[in-house]
């Protein structure tokens, strides 16, 4: 009875006053206004168009995340986010975020042996909301790029949905796809084995920041490749992604 009546109550902020103080009187005014405005970023970015703007003078954030494991559907959680900023072909001095994230559970023993996160580090990090609010304030309406996106695009929806009931509407563009139409017919498109061929010295694997580093670096070498080919703007990238 008392579920209900909580519930009912919020309910009825929500028609009267929008999400904000429905969430407020639940979960205290912090993660009110971080949730406000992660809805508000995800709102504004849908009127945004970033498909003309020529990639060498583009701002774009390349992230990473590390996990406890892979399925965000069956109880694992983002242990770690890092990404680094990046305007046209450099890398942008001071542009660096990196966040643990407390992923309210135990951190599986072979993650730590992969990402060098114990218990310990992960139990005094910030929660989940916290580091959504300062990655998203962090990456404002620039695209996004990961190296094979699919695993950190689909925590960070998960994460998104779960604190804020929005679905990320940023744009992430996968290094790996570009890897695959500038290098074809090549058996593994991994991140070390892209890294090794453009002549990018790999520093520490499996650590969001680095791995970042690392990425953002790729893309870089990735972008006079693509002008040679005179792809000049985002949205000829995607044409000719889009056949291969």
């Amino acid at each position: 009875m008392k579920e209900q009546k909580s519930v009912g109550r919020m309910w009825h902020l929500y028609k009267m006053g929008g999400i904000t103080p429905a969430i407020a009187s639940m979960m205290g005014a912090q993660n009110a206004q971080q949730m406000a405005f992660i809805r508000s970023m995800s709102k504004e970015q849908r009127k945004e168009s970033i498909m003309d703007q020529p990639l060498q003078e583009m701002e774009v954030v390349v992230f990473d995340l590390e996990t406890t494991g892979f399925y965000p559907t069956n109880g694992d959680e983002i242990l770690s986010v890092g990404a680094v900023l990046v305007k046209g072909d450099q890398l942008v001095e001071g542009g660096t975020f990196y966040s643990l994230v407390n992923p309210k559970r135990k951190v599986p023993k072979h993650i730590t042996e992969l990402t060098g996160i114990t218990n310990e580090m992960a139990q005094d990090a910030p929660d989940l909301m916290q580091v959504l609010h300062d990655f998203m304030e962090f990456v404002g309406k620039r695209l996004l790029i990961a190296h094979a996106s699919g695993h950190d695009k689909q925590f960070l929806n998960a994460a998104l949905w779960r604190t804020s009931k929005v679905n990320l509407t940023h744009r992430v563009l996968d290094t790996m796809l570009v890897a695959k139409w500038l290098q074809p017919n090549r058996l593994t498109y991994n991140l070390d084995d892209m890294l090794t061929l453009s002549g990018i010295e790999i520093t520490q694997r499996h650590h969001a920041l680095e791995d970042s580093l690392m990425t953002a670096k790729l893309w870089i070498h990735y972008l006079q490749q693509m002008h040679d080919r005179n792809v000049i703007t985002l949205e000829d990238l995607y044409a000719y992604l889009s056949q291969h």
